[in-house]
């Protein structure tokens, strides 16, 4: 009996340190933008549609000098369309937060997991991010370019225009007829940094 007490002492002491080792140090996001766009079948500047979304909150975790993951919860609500304006930007805004597309009564937030980065060669952007993002409950993987920066515990990531299927996330027009007419791919492009630097101080993402 006391063997098996000591054995399991030692399990939980060992599971504390490996999660503390996990986080060692968590480091918050201070500035974020996130834009979104939206286009018609017929993809013209007339049928497309763009705007913003907020970070509601935003954090990386290290190990010593590591980053190891990250994890970004996006405010629904917070959800604008921004190309178009007064009653116009009222009713595109009230249609995208209705049950036609996000439903953010019911899905507030949305969150994206990070759970890796590879350098990228010979390319526009520096790194491919992998992770896994939930919107309305639903979870896919997904990886993207990106310029990607960290000194030490400052980390600046700037993504590519990238594109998700809306149909993956349950987005959709309940008329058939209508959602008919809209494309399937969504394009998002971000920029998140833990702190403000200047271009000469960043560090490319170094290959493991």
């Amino acid at each position: 009996m006391k063997r098996l007490l000591l054995f399991a002492m030692m399990c939980v002491c060992m599971s504390f340190v490996f999660a503390q080792k996990k986080g060692d140090k968590v480091v918050k996001v201070t500035s974020s933008e996130i834009r979104w766009w939206g286009y018609k079948v017929v993809k013209t500047q007339a049928s497309s549609h763009s705007g913003t979304v907020k970070l509601k909150s935003g954090k990386f975790n290290f190990d010593k000098t590591v980053m190891i993951d990250g994890e970004f919860i996006i405010d629904m609500r917070s959800l604008m369309a921004g190309d178009v304006s007064d009653e116009d930007q009222v009713k595109l805004t009230e249609d995208l937060k209705s049950t036609n597309f996000f439903e953010v009564k019911k899905f507030p937030i949305a969150i994206f997991h990070l759970t890796k980065i590879l350098p990228l060669a010979n390319s526009e952007y520096n790194s491919t991010v992998y992770g896994d993002v939930t919107i309305k409950g639903v979870r896919k993987t997904i990886s993207f370019p990106a310029n990607v920066y960290i000194t030490q515990f400052t980390v600046v990531i700037e993504s590519a225009k990238f594109s998700l299927n809306r149909r993956d996330f349950k987005v959709f027009y309940q008329s058939s007829l209508k959602d008919y007419f809209i494309k399937n791919e969504m394009d998002i492009q971000f920029k998140i940094s833990t702190e403000k630097l200047d271009n000469e101080n960043r560090v490319p993402v170094k290959k493991k």
